[in-house]
């Protein structure tokens, strides 16, 4: 009777945190991201800035699915963002081409990671009606990866104009109904 107990204790604590464990997975891929370009491995940088995308997806059709959403998750998913698709991208691309810039590739890429925290702020402090308000900080750091691939074809200056473009997408007050 007592191993019940604990056992249904055990599975019920599980099931609450199947979503932030998820999130805890982006959060990671995020990280190892950034350590791969620190290592330059950009190539697997971008495969883990995608990966990790995957499972931000899916933690929020999770805890919608098993009826666990909360406040910590929001805010965890947030912070978890920041860094998968907010710190990992910039890195990727300043390393990549804007450090070629100097300054300017500095300011720019700050900039992004600016817009970008401030989108997950005004999200987090929002209410949730349906809509997104800006270009969501995934699709962002999704398109600024994506770019990376680019790197041989166009010049520095579009890599510059498409980091700036993302960033005000992300602040800016047009609205993208939710997937």
């Amino acid at each position: 009777m007592f191993l019940s107990g604990v056992l249904d204790q055990t599975f019920k604590k599980l099931k609450t945190q199947t979503a932030n464990l998820i999130t805890l997975t982006n959060l990671s891929l995020g990280g190892f991201a950034i350590i791969s370009v620190l290592h330059n491995q950009l190539h697997l940088s971008l495969i883990l800035i995608f990966i990790a995308a995957l499972t931000d997806r899916f933690d929020g059709l999770v805890a919608r699915k098993l009826n666990i959403e909360s406040e910590l998750g929001k805010q965890l998913d947030s912070m978890s963002d920041i860094i998968s698709f907010g710190v990992a991208p910039a890195l990727l691309m300043y390393t990549a081409v804007l450090s070629q810039f100097d300054f300017p590739g500095m300011f720019f890429i700050i900039l992004y990671l600016a817009c970008g925290a401030y989108r997950l702020a005004r999200f987090n402090i929002s209410e949730n009606d349906g809509y997104f308000t800006g270009l969501p900080i995934t699709a962002a750091g999704c398109l600024l990866t994506l770019s990376y691939l680019a790197i041989p074809f166009v010049s520095g200056v579009l890599i510059v104009c498409m980091t700036i473009t993302l960033a005000v997408l992300m602040v800016s007050p047009f609205t993208l109904k939710k997937m």
